[in-house]
């Protein structure tokens, strides 16, 4: 069978099935807030049907697991393949990813049919130790699709001028944070990344290993995340518009895009899966880019932590705390006190191989590997991410102009 070359001692797999069907059943639920044609948007090459998720999800399964693994299964549909692979190369030719939005079939249904095939088939499989390493990459890989589903589905509603909402409610607003003493590290020589001999049995993805040692000097993290309140004095200053402030990159985005503000921002409101709504001046400030991160850090006389930095300051806390998915309602930044939760922090770090790094041999070495080029690094996790699906040592990754998701900042300073 493939290697899924990701640290992969399994999870008990007493709990395995359970996590399994808990997972597909989150991704139906959030297609139950749409309808037919939302399901089918594509807002922009960056983003995804909501329904082609439903179905790439379901092809990595298929594909990787029943397949490759089943003794005399056989695909569903032969079509499909071309239609519901992503990006991996060893799995042949495949629908090019702007002409998504085309695909007014599959339905819905149809695709929710399928999904019920491939769980039949799949629940021989769930408790054999042979596929657990397999299983554990599909249920993360899920997982992901979740919150792009999300974010993808935010940017296409966003551009319907009605502003339709997924959702009816919104979360609860928030109190001003808290002053409080920022995160002091002394530095001196840090274990960083995933050891799964290690790490009590945890998954992870190959990015986050092998597991080795960086020397960091002392700095400090800032208790909380920057606000909406502090991005609006950024503005407010001209921060847009100083091009000291500004990566020779950004500063030709910003005037190419003509980029004024965060995404979703309109006078004093923002957009949300709610619609339109009052922008809270004390929750996370999201939807920024590396470029705007790293201006504001400039304007602000901090800078951006390294990745190392930010896990050898998390690796105490829980990932499982904060702000984050629990289930198929709106997610919104809201603000707390953790390192994880309510959006994806940037840092200064480029997105590179760690010393040692292999990829897996096949199709599933397409996973992170060949992204490895031109992007930077985001630690922590957001409030579309579901719960339990990060860890101090995960590595998320953009590159430097996007924005869509829900990505914000904490500052760090020398010390």
């Amino acid at each position: 069978m493939p290697n899924a070359n990701a640290a992969t001692s399994a999870a008990p797999l007493d709990s395995l099935a359970d996590r399994y069907r808990a997972t597909r059943t989150l991704t139906s639920g959030l297609l139950d807030q749409l309808s037919e044609a939302d399901a089918t948007l594509q807002s922009m090459e960056d983003a995804s049907p909501a329904k082609w998720h439903l179905g790439h999800t379901n092809w990595f399964f298929e594909t990787f697991l029943l397949r490759d693994h089943k003794p005399g299964y056989e695909l569903y549909d032969e079509r499909w393949p071309f239609v519901f692979n992503s990006y991996y190369e060893a799995e042949g030719v495949r629908i090019a990813r702007f002409s998504r939005g085309m695909l007014s079939r599959p339905t819905v249904e149809q695709i929710g049919e399928w999904r019920e095939v491939i769980d039949e088939a799949m629940s021989s499989m769930l408790d054999d130790p042979r596929f657990a390493p397999l299983i554990e990459l599909g249920i993360a890989h899920e997982q992901q699709h979740q919150e792009l589903l999300l974010t993808d589905i935010k940017h296409a509603l966003f551009r319907n001028p009605l502003a339709p909402a997924m959702y009816e409610n919104a979360p609860s607003r928030v109190a001003p944070p808290q002053a409080r003493d920022w995160h002091q590290h002394p530095g001196g020589i840090a274990l960083i990344g995933h050891d799964g001999a290690n790490m009590d049995g945890d998954f992870a993805y190959d990015n986050e290993g092998p597991q080795h040692q960086v020397l960091l000097t002392p700095f400090a993290l800032a208790p909380n995340l920057v606000t909406n309140a502090e991005w609006q004095q950024f503005v407010d200053d001209g921060g847009y518009a100083n091009p000291l402030l500004w990566l020779s990159d950004g500063w030709a985005w910003v005037n190419r895009e003509k980029i004024a503000a965060p995404l979703y921002w309109y006078e004093d409101e923002q957009f949300t899966h709610t619609g339109w709504t009052k922008r809270d001046p004390n929750a996370p400030v999201t939807h920024i880019s590396y470029f705007e991160a790293d201006a504001f850090a400039t304007w602000a006389g901090q800078r951006l932590p390294t990745e190392f930095e930010w896990e050898a300051a998390a690796q105490s806390s829980d990932p499982a705390s904060g702000n984050q998915l629990d289930g198929a309602h709106a997610p919104l930044p809201l603000g707390g006190s953790g390192l994880f939760g309510d959006c994806w922090q940037f840092t200064r770090s480029a997105y590179g191989p760690y010393p040692r790094f292999s990829c897996a041999n096949g199709a599933i070495g397409e996973y992170n590997g060949k992204f490895m080029s031109g992007q930077f690094v985001l630690r922590g996790a957001s409030c579309a991410t579901p719960r339990g699906h990060s860890r101090s040592t995960y590595r998320n990754f953009f590159y430097p102009h996007q924005r869509w998701q829900f990505t914000g900042l904490r500052l760090a300073k020398d010390i």
